[in-house]
């Protein structure tokens, strides 16, 4: 029997009975190539590598992040909280120390789903990913965390979550946002005034191939997380960034992800993206494994590689590495444009937000107070298209004295309004209420 270096949990999740629609890409035809590549490989007979299985989340589990409208029965299916719980599955692995890593493979995906959650967009309900960190947060006592979204699409709905909190360190490596979904993520997009450089966006140009992607986490990514010195990083490690995958334009490999991985280094791994259910997702989810495990992955391979795999083109090499430099230049020197904001100032950000999938339109009015001790009080006041009107707060972890009681002022003075619902998600105390 093979055994591995490391010891690496997986845990599966297919979701038979969730899809968006019978023909839709993300459908549960998704990992049942990926489960058979698996078996065919054998690497669930390799000494180390560990199957879990699941078990889904609570509401609770969602409250620490997320305000669901009207409430989280109305945003999600048993499938979501199950594909949540998976991931929080693969935590307890990790930080229990049973294995050394761990890999969810589950769905449906995650990283478009902002704070307030009216419906889906971009095929997400919940964000799984940042479900888990805050679990991790709760029940592990994790400080600062680092999330690297390897997703064709940007994480708009991480960044979103993670926009304020000094802590927690999002870098997206996507696919140029002028080409494809969701239109965001560019290097301007650096963080609210209290976590200024603590998101980082990386927009790579169509037909960028395993030159480009290495080359970015060689000179920028991995210098980044040695800068933040997190205590764990999460991998949104979407697929589609392969050159078969039918709704975007890259040029990456199985070959190539296997490698970014071994480089990387997560801790935990949570799928996102990848569409070419048969001839690229099982080849890319079986290189990550083989990576995360310790394996050599030098036989990794797609059957249609030498046919249709067409090598990055000098131009794009060019276009990454001045792109490269002048993130390196904002991020690694501080040479990000900074304003000085007085202690207790409130700024305000307008946003319009669309729902793809659902077709739901909203407006949201986001206030947050400048702290120069904690990650600051929020407030959310959002309208969408569906006739809900709601005002939410959130009081972060470790929250300052001043920030506390900006927040509770601001709950009291909505709940005396006449909006749909008033939220009030404490961290500090770890309640949450709904009126």
């Amino acid at each position: 029997m093979i055994k591995s270096p490391n010891r690496t949990g997986l845990v599966f999740f297919p979701a038979f009975d969730w899809a968006i629609s019978p023909t839709h890409p993300e459908r549960e035809e998704r990992l049942l190539y990926t489960q058979d590549q698996i078996f065919e490989e054998g690497l669930l007979d390799v000494d180390g590598i560990v199957q879990y299985r699941v078990r889904p989340a609570a509401f609770e589990d969602i409250q620490r992040i997320h305000f669901c409208v009207p409430d989280e029965d109305a945003v999600t299916t048993e499938s979501h909280l199950i594909s949540a719980g998976g991931c929080l599955v693969a935590a307890d692995a990790v930080l229990s120390g049973e294995v050394d890593n761990a890999f969810a493979l589950v769905r449906p995906p995650g990283h478009h789903s902002m704070r307030v959650v009216h419906g889906n967009r971009g095929f997400c309900n919940i964000n799984i990913e940042a479900i888990m960190i805050e679990y991790l947060r709760e029940k592990y006592g994790i400080r600062r965390v680092a999330v690297v979204d390897t997703d064709c699409h940007h994480g708009d709905g991480t960044q979103d979550i993670y926009w304020h909190d000094p802590d927690t360190l999002f870098i997206s490596i996507h696919q140029d946002g002028r080409t494809l979904y969701p239109g965001s993520g560019f290097p301007n997009e650096a963080g609210g005034p209290n976590a200024l450089g603590t998101t980082v966006n990386i927009p790579l140009p169509p037909q960028t191939g395993e030159k480009g992607f290495l080359y970015v986490l060689n000179e920028l990514v991995l210098p980044l997380l040695h800068k933040f010195q997190p205590e764990i990083v999460i991998n949104s490690a979407g697929q589609d960034n392969h050159f078969n995958d039918p709704i975007t334009d890259m040029n990456f490999s199985a070959q190539g992800y296997a490698t970014l991985n071994s480089l990387l280094r997560p801790d935990i791994a949570v799928l996102e993206g990848g569409y070419a259910v048969e001839n690229a997702l099982p080849y890319v989810n079986v290189g990550i494994i083989m990576a995360m495990a310790g394996i050599d992955t030098s036989t990794v391979k797609e059957p249609n590689y030498d046919r249709d795999y067409k090598p990055q083109p000098a131009y794009i090499t060019q276009e990454i590495k001045e792109l490269v430099d002048e993130l390196k230049y904002m991020f690694l020197e501080d040479k990000i444009p900074k304003q000085k904001y007085e202690q207790g100032r409130i700024i305000q950000r307008i946003r319009d937000i669309y729902y793809d999938t659902d077709g739901i339109r909203e407006k949201q009015r986001e206030e947050i107070r400048c702290c120069h001790d904690c990650a600051g009080a929020l407030s959310i006041e959002s309208a969408s298209s569906l006739g809900q009107h709601v005002f939410a707060v959130r009081i972060p972890r470790e929250a300052c004295k001043a920030c506390r009681e900006t927040a509770l002022s601001w709950f009291k003075k909505a709940a005396q309004g006449s909006y749909s619902h008033v939220y009030l998600q404490d961290r500090v105390s770890g309640t949450y209420e709904r009126i």
